[in-house]
């Protein structure tokens, strides 16, 4: 039986990785704050 967790990691870019965030508008919203650090 495999296991859940199958590990990709370009599925994970895309759901989670820079552009991702870019799109959704995150990043902007976390410029407006301040953050050091924007994006992992």
């Amino acid at each position: 039986m495999k296991r859940t967790y199958q590990p990709n990691n370009r599925k994970k870019a895309k759901k989670h990785g820079f552009f991702a965030r870019k799109v959704s508008n995150i990043l902007n919203s976390r410029r407006k704050k301040g953050r050091k650090r924007i994006c992992k």
